[in-house]
């Protein structure tokens, strides 16, 4: 038999290994790395700036870069990977009933079962430990997870028969003649995504009970460490769960039935519902705010939730309540920059609490609070320090301060100012649309699509260095943002349920200019792959006050 010679590259070593033609790259690694930890902890391989997954058969001398399941596209297919390893135990343990994976709740997947009637079924705690020593002696066994590729009407029947229906409905809107199927032991399902070669490499995972269901507890990002203490998320929990019942009191379960809704016209009245249902929640936050009398309202989140506009509607509802609302920029009291911190790079830190002048904010708050007049500080970021333009501010009885910025929820930020009169609100855009029963829409990748279409509108960016920004972004929000959500007196859902389709037409041109030899490329192409479920809908549809237009624009706010 003829033999080749395949490189294997990572972070540590190049190794070149000889084996026969047609060899599943999983076996080359496997000889590169004899300890069966060292080759586990490998999710795929990179060829000029493509993904290649583990199990292809390699036929000619070449050179892999390997991607662990610590990077970030690993990460996503050890996910991936291990929710079909569910899947599968869970036949074993619970037969021909359905698993609903429903939302994520942080480091978790909460899922539900149900039965062939689409009821709730109660959950023995018994159960869900069969259901993790399945998992576990699967693991054990290092059961290869194998691909095939059918036609998209042949995966319909079978999920029709299946009685998955929103995975049959999907698909009845995508446009590839083909599509790839993965299997564990003779479990085939579809998943929107690479997987990993075998079960052996999930090594990281727990199951708990948790209200009517369970969760599947996944490692944390860039670390894969798992916590020791069962994930409480209810606030969160309940916050998802009422975005759900929104989506259902509209007919709307899943991303097929969007795009069936779509096409019988009734788009407009998914908006007006939707837009009602959000102005209804803010209302109740600013009746809130207004029964408990507070004065200092407080607002963080992620990059791209729509702080600016939630904080605009708010101010609007604050108003209707007879109180008089004056917005605060925490981004005004950023120290000087030649007091700013820098990073391990020798960057600039403006993600930092430390680059805060939190003396400052802490003391011209306490003022206001106490009736004094303050001179408000304007930052000028071109010269990297504060002004003082003549604006001045004192507080009337019915006055009240909007502040908005990345630490407003962190204790340090507030720590001189009276907790009774503080209301802090969470914001962010938990995404409640799921692409059907076992494909999850990630809050993140929403939240991508909105900033690379904001960015292009007002900052001049290309879709490429947007994506180039956003691991960055996001490590910044899992220091300084997510740790302090816990904080919050308030946590307010700003994903809409049609936004999807309207990204689409703006994202996808940007998407496509992303050049092929650059390390934004792949990204790229996965978000044009992941658009493709959707329809897409004219954004003149959507209202002027909506959320969704302080990314698109032509909103009725000054949010550029």
């Amino acid at each position: 038999m003829k033999e080749i010679t395949v490189t294997i590259r990572d972070k540590d070593k190049e190794i070149a290994v000889r084996a026969e033609v047609g060899t599943p790259l999983i076996e080359i690694v496997r000889k590169a790395y004899p300890d069966k930890a060292g080759a586990g902890r490998f999710a795929c391989a990179k060829k000029d700036r493509r993904l290649v997954e583990l199990g292809r058969k390699i036929f000619e001398d070449d050179t892999y870069e390997l991607v662990t399941t610590e990077d970030n596209v690993g990460f996503d297919m050890y996910k991936r990977s291990l929710v079909l390893l569910m899947l599968r135990a869970a036949r074993d343990v619970f037969g021909n009933k359905k698993v609903e994976l429903m939302y994520s709740l942080r480091e978790a997947y909460f899922c539900m079962i149900r039965d062939q009637n689409g009821n709730a079924v109660r959950i023995n705690p018994a159960d869900l430990d069969r259901l993790m020593d399945t998992m576990l002696e699967m693991r054990r066994k290092a059961i290869p997870i194998q691909k095939k590729t059918v036609t998209t009407q042949s995966a319909v029947e079978m999920f029709r028969s299946r009685g998955m229906e929103e995975k049959a409905r999907l698909f009845r809107y995508r446009r590839a003649s083909r599509v790839n199927l993965y299997s564990i032991s003779g479990y085939e399902d579809y998943f929107y995504g690479y997987m990993l070669p075998s079960t052996e490499g999930l090594n990281r995972f727990a199951i708990y009970p948790y209200e009517e269901g369970f969760v599947l507890v996944v490692p944390s990002f860039n670390s894969m460490s798992m916590s020791v203490e069962i994930p409480r998320e209810d606030r969160l929990y309940h916050t998802l769960r009422r975005s759900e019942d929104w989506g259902r009191q509209m007919g709307i379960s899943g991303v097929g039935r969007l795009n069936e809704e779509i096409c019988k016209g009734h788009l407009n009245s998914i908006i007006q519902v939707q837009e009602a249902l959000m102005e209804k929640q803010i209302a109740d936050v600013a009746e809130e705010i207004h029964r408990l009398g507070k004065k200092l309202i407080l607002i963080a989140g992620p990059s791209s939730s729509g702080k600016t506009t939630f904080s605009n509607r708010l101010a609007v509802q604050l108003k209707a309540h007879g109180m008089n609302p004056h917005p605060i920029a925490m981004d005004n009291y950023f120290k000087e920059r030649v007091d700013t911190p820098k990073d391990k790079d020798g960057k600039y830190d403006f993600e930092s609490i430390a680059a805060m002048d939190l003396t400052l904010f802490n003391r011209d708050m306490e003022r206001l609070l106490k009736g004094e007049e303050v001179d408000m500080p304007h930052f000028d970021f071109a010269l990297g320090e504060k002004k003082y333009d003549g604006r001045k501010l004192q507080l009337l009885p019915d006055d009240v301060l909007v502040v908005e910025g990345i630490h407003a929820l962190n204790p340090a930020s507030t720590e001189a100012l009276p907790n009774d009169s503080c209301y802090k609100i969470y914001v962010s855009a938990l995404t409640q649309l799921n692409l059907d029963e076992h494909n999850r829409i990630s809050t993140s990748d929403t939240r991508l699509l909105r900033r690379i279409v904001r960015d292009a509108r007002t900052r001049g960016n290309n879709a490429a260095r947007t994506i180039s920004m956003w691991e960055s972004v996001r490590r910044g929000e899992e220091q300084n943002i997510f740790p302090f959500r816990s904080e919050a007196d308030a946590l307010f859902n700003t994903a809409l349920i049609y936004e999807l389709p309207a990204l689409k037409i703006l994202a996808e041109p940007m998407l496509f200019t992303v050049p092929e030899d650059s390390d934004e490329y792949y990204e790229a192409k996965r978000l044009l792959k992941f658009l493709e479920y959707f329809l897409g809908i004219d954004t003149g549809t959507v209202p002027a006050n909506s959320l969704l237009r302080e990314f698109i624009g032509g909103g009725c706010f000054d949010v550029s």
